[in-house]
This record gives structure tokens, sequence and C-alpha cells, in this order.
């Protein structure tokens, strides 16, 4: 919360709520249907909720069913008082500038017990009644802090992609499923790209390759007959010819693999030249 006081006088100006995110999180943002619900309950702050399955492994949020004030926070509970967790998303009114002071600050554990326990801060349900009926049908929420988990928020993007927006997925040659290609990208003769594929600006796939489940990022080259599965290309990197990567490669920036090697599961730092297979999985640092 301690950069929510850097920027007071910025959000402050106007009187308006603002809206703050978190990072790591992938949904279809329901900004409209939040500041609707935040300026009908008129308190101090609105945070979206989502149901998950095993709210053990989480702190839950209990609120008032009917009117979705939030009560208080469970960290972890052992017996079962909610499934709803925090999804990350908020909207605020300027009023909570005044209770952040300029120090490092949680604003789940400082800042939201105070909050929910003057009454002053409200749960939207992802899959609510406060939502449309279109984005109850197929809204989605996942959290994207680890590699395997942001190529299934991946996944989730495109799928919602093709449900609301199909005309945005890539088609052609060798497309197989939901594949995003930004127009500046260029894509070789006889390469299978697909299903779940996001490739990005400025990126070249050689001749002949194949991928599946990757994201490959801005101003990537992959060297033809390469085979890639689930897997993160970062910016700038190079993948020489004949090489296969799979469960869950991370390439950070600028890396370079040489011709016809193998990586499982390698996490590569940014900078760094692959000469050699890595058969098992590990950090290369």
């Amino acid at each position: 919360a301690g950069p929510l006081a850097l920027a007071r006088d910025l959000l402050a100006e106007g009187g308006e709520p603002f809206f703050v995110l978190n990072s790591d999180v992938i949904c279809e943002f329901p900004f409209v249907a939040l500041a609707r619900f935040h300026r009908q309950h008129g308190g101090e702050g609105s945070l979206v909720v989502t149901r998950v399955e095993e709210p053990a492994k989480y702190g839950v949020v209990v609120s008032e069913a009917d009117t979705g004030r939030i009560c208080r926070f469970v960290e972890k509970p052992r017996v079962f008082v909610s499934n709803k967790i925090n999804a990350g998303l908020y909207i605020f009114s300027p009023g909570i500038l005044q209770r952040i002071e300029l120090r490092p600050t949680s604003i789940e554990k400082e800042i939201f017990p105070a909050m929910a326990q003057e009454g002053q801060l409200y749960a939207m349900e992802l899959q609510g009644q406060a939502l449309c009926l279109v984005w109850a049908a197929w809204g989605f929420w996942m959290d994207i802090g680890q590699p395997k988990d942001f190529l299934t928020g991946m996944c989730m993007y495109l799928q919602a992609l093709r449900a609301q927006h199909p005309e945005k997925l890539y088609s052609g040659p060798g497309v197989v499923g939901n594949v995003l290609v930004d127009p500046s990208a260029k894509i070789g003769a006889n390469c299978v790209i697909g299903p779940n594929v996001t490739i990005g600006a400025g990126v070249v796939v050689e001749d002949g390759v194949r991928i599946k489940r990757c994201t490959v990022l801005k101003g990537a080259r992959i060297r033809s007959h390469s085979w890639l599965e689930s897997c993160i290309v970062g910016w700038s990197c190079s993948v020489g010819q004949w090489v296969r990567m799979e469960n869950v490669t991370v390439l950070g920036e600028d890396v370079i693999v040489n011709d016809e090697l193998y990586l499982n599961g390698a996490n590569v730092l940014p900078h760094k030249s692959i000469a050699e297979s890595v058969p098992e999985p590990r950090i290369i640092m």
C-alpha cells in the first residue's frame, strides 16, 4: 500500500474512485460492474472475490451474502468459513489514502482488516449476481505468478477471446486451435502453431517449427524445425535449429539456445547462452 501514499496527491485529485490491480492475476476485468457496485454500496473500498475449491490453502473473505459487506478475513481456515478469496482487483474512494502512511505497508494485513471492522469494505463476487449474465457464463480468474500458472492463464485468456472476440485470433495454414499472433510477426512455411500459443511483436518463426501451449515474446527468433511445448520464450531470445524444449522451460530475455539441444524444464536467467542439453529441470544462472 505504500506506493499509494506516494501517489496520494494524484489519486485524490478530483475526488473520484480509482482502481488498483495486482499484477499477477489474469481475468476478464469487470471494471464497469465493479465501479457500479462500488457506487451502490457507498463504502470506502470494494474488492473482487472468486470461489476456490480448497479454501484451506488461502486466506478467505467472509462477507454478508445480501450486501457483500466484508466481516473479516481468515487465513487458511481449518474449518469451513468461506470459499471466497481476494482476486486482486480493487476500487477505492480517495478516503482510503488517509489510512496509508508513507512506509512499507501491507494493504491486505494492515488496511483491509481495519476497513472491514468499520464496515467500509465490500466484496463483489467475480461470477456473482452483480455481474451480467454473459460474464457469469464464461468469466475466469487465474493467479499467474508462477510460470506453469502463467501458461494456464494464457490458455484461459485465449479461450475467452474465442468466446467473445474470435476475430482477434489468428488463422491460416498450420494453425490449430486458439492462437494469437502479432501482425508484425513472421511465420515460415510448413509450421504447426497451436493450440494455445501467443506470439509477440517482431517474432520470427522459421520453416517447419512446431509450437504448442507457449508464449513467445517480442523480438524472439525460433529457427527451423524446432519443437516447443509448454514454454515461455523471453524477449529477443534465439532458439536454434532442431531444438526441443518442453515441460515449462522458461528463457529469460536475450537467451541463446544453440542448435540441436534438448531443454526439459530449464529456467534460464537473462543474457545466457546454452551450449548443452538440459535433460532434467534446473535453474541456469
